[in-house]
């Protein structure tokens, strides 16, 4: 046997001998949860956009959707059900990937509460609880469900806010123990309309291995919000490491007036 033909033999083996430990593909929504609400009654819908520019084609698992030149567009329609409570649906979660090949892979729901604020008051907290359905190119779990808590604050030109993110699986064929991650954002306002600052998606590990940072998928993002008339944007150029794979990355999270 060749050297060639053992390498592939040996591939091929460890393949089917040790468990599935797929890293997350890159969501369908690259944004840190703060304060924003709708009003009562009213209806929003942000587009949220991600392509990875470079990065290594090497697939989680057998199936899976390489991320490099991926192009990600999930339209997300929400509704305020009251001052405290929103709702929200994310349909379809699309991807182009690099072939041009477009597909629909799934939608989501959640649930959104923010607790009361006096005024003047400058902290604000809340938690975020969603559910849903993705294709298995994106995850080989197709169902899956992720809880976040909400925590931040905003004094004078600064804006602080980190979401703690409990994800686990609801059913599906691999292995995907509770993880947990944490993703901050820092801005600072420059203008009347717009902000510059940092945004940081942390994955800490499953809740049995916490702290093996370079293991887990990390990336960092410098950002601008602003504004042009009633449309709201969050523009971001990030990168990958520890665990993803992705180099550059681009995302927008565009909000649309109805």
């Amino acid at each position: 046997m060749t050297l060639r033909a053992r390498l592939r033999l040996c591939l091929a083996v460890s393949g089917i001998l040790l468990p599935w430990t797929p890293a997350r593909a890159a969501p369908e929504e690259v944004q840190v949860y703060m304060d924003e609400m709708d009003k009562p009654g009213e209806i929003g819908l942000d587009l949220h956009t991600s392509y990875v520019a470079t990065g290594d084609a090497i697939l989680d698992y057998p199936g899976a959707q390489s991320a490099r030149h991926r192009l990600r567009l999930t339209p997300e329609f929400s509704y305020g059900l009251s001052d405290s409570v929103e709702l929200g649906l994310y349909l379809p979660l699309t991807t182009l990937d690099s072939e041009g090949r477009l597909s629909l892979d799934g939608a989501k729901v959640r649930i959104k509460y923010l607790a009361p604020r006096s005024p003047g008051q400058r902290w604000f907290w809340g938690a975020n609880f969603e559910i849903g359905y993705v294709g298995y190119k994106l995850d080989p779990n197709p169902w899956n469900a992720e809880f976040k808590a909400i925590a931040g604050m905003k004094t004078g030109r600064w804006t602080l806010a980190a979401n703690a993110n409990f994800d686990f699986k609801i059913a599906g064929p691999a292995s995907a123990p509770a993880s947990l991650d944490f993703d901050t954002k820092l801005s600072y306002r420059v203008g009347r309309h717009t902000a510059i600052g940092l945004e940081s998606y942390n994955g800490v590990g499953e809740f049995a291995h916490f702290g093996r940072f370079g293991s887990n998928d990390q990336s960092t993002y410098a950002t601008i919000d602003t504004d042009l008339g009633r449309w709201d944007l969050n523009l971001g150029l990030g990168h990958g490491y520890g665990a993803n794979n992705d180099g550059f990355i681009v995302k927008a999270v565009i909000g649309v007036p109805l």
